[in-house]
């Protein structure tokens, strides 16, 4: 006797109703690049990911878990993630687990 039928039992007058699940709000098309760069930064070295599609509360999710995960600092701005710290590996292997496509670019 599975859950279903003990619910019945308990419930004999309950109309089962299909239930659809929610589709999700959007699927990322293309690979989210993460790049390395010092450029402009007085020497300090950043990760930049870029090529995130969703919406901005979305985005600072993204950096929200990304940072809290991995214990760094960052931020986002115009539609990039930034990271503190030469952090590639690492972020690339947190977002193809968390099923993203990446990129790495530079050396």
């Amino acid at each position: 006797m599975d859950l279903r039928d003990q619910l019945k039992n308990l419930f004999p007058h309950h109309q089962e109703q299909d239930f659809e699940m929610p589709q999700e709000k959007f699927e990322q098309k293309g690979a989210l690049i993460c790049k390395y760069e010092k450029k402009g930064r007085k020497g300090k070295p950043v990760t930049l990911i870029e090529g995130f599609e969703g919406s901005e509360p979305e985005l600072k999710e993204l950096s929200k878990t990304i940072k809290t995960t991995l214990g760094i600092g960052g931020s986002e701005k115009e539609g990039l993630i930034i990271i503190q710290g030469d952090n590639r590996d690492k972020i690339i292997k947190l977002l193809q687990d968390m099923g993203y496509k990446t990129k790495r670019v530079g050396g």
